[in-house]
């Protein structure tokens, strides 16, 4: 069965959305079976992967119960829609409704190794229905003077869902869109090892506009700019490690080998 990651943050802005396609592109080159999940009404995701326009059914279906996953998912995506939105009123006043994305994933659970789950930039209905369905919660934070709270109020969401969830782990926290050579950013990595230790990983994501580029051509970072690139292939071999895949590390080593970085 599939290990399933949820990405979250409590506000947008902060490379969630980058976070979640660079670390499934870079999974998959180490030959990993992974499905990318769009929680996100925006559909960021969706469009990263340029998997279509007017998809049907979506992950919008899913949830309402119009459709089953197996159905709604596009080459190894399940993609989100603008109607994502009018499914979480649904699911508002559904008996059990946090449970309905894990219901739905474990209908293709052991058609994948891992699943990503890219949730929207709150803390709602979905980003709780996202976590209960996960085994492992990475939170994602910018290099701003506030980066230490944003991380304690997604911890009050993963902990809300752990009661319908107990097996839910928190992997750690990763700070985004960070310039390492500002005393701002250095002393917000700093404030947030304070506060969480080895809980934040090692790998910081530098600021670039290289990212709102790769996106707008629906490209990997990992192809458009491999030095930039560098960062998310030090960070998923810190997701790897933690999610205890030592043989993965070992392929995505070589992988890094290869491409120079």
């Amino acid at each position: 069965m599939a290990t399933t990651i949820t990405v979250l943050s409590q506000k947008g802005g902060t490379g969630k959305t980058t976070t979640t396609r660079t670390l499934v592109d870079v999974f998959r080159r180490v030959g990993l079976r992974v499905l990318a999940v769009d929680m996100d009404p925006q559909g960021n995701l969706t469009d990263y992967f340029a998997v279509g326009d007017d998809l049907d059914p979506t992950l919008a279906d899913v949830l309402a119960g119009r459709a089953d996953a197996a159905a709604a998912i596009h080459e190894d995506v399940l993609p989100a829609s603008i109607h994502l939105a009018e499914a979480e009123l649904l699911l508002s006043g559904k008996i059990g409704r946090e449970l309905t994305l894990r219901r739905a994933l474990g209908e293709v659970a052991g058609d994948y190794d891992l699943i990503l789950v890219d949730c929207p930039p709150a803390l709602g209905l979905l980003t709780v229905n996202a976590l209960v369905a996960a085994d492992a919660a990475l939170i994602s934070t910018e290099a701003e003077y506030f980066s230490l709270q944003g991380v304690e109020q997604a911890l009050e969401v993963v902990e809300a869902a752990r009661a319908l969830s107990p097996d839910l782990t928190w992997i750690g926290a990763v700070l985004n869109i960070a310039d390492m050579r500002t005393v701002h950013a250095r002393e917000a990595l700093e404030q947030l090892r304070e506060g969480f230790g080895a809980k934040i990983f090692e790998t910081p994501i530098r600021r670039s506009v290289a990212y709102a580029e790769s996106a707008e051509r629906a490209v990997s970072i990992v192809d458009y700019r491999p030095d930039l690139g560098a960062d998310y292939l030090a960070l998923a071999d810190e997701v790897l490690d933690r999610l205890g895949r030592q043989g993965d590390r070992e392929a995505l080593a070589q992988l890094r080998a290869d491409l120079g970085v």
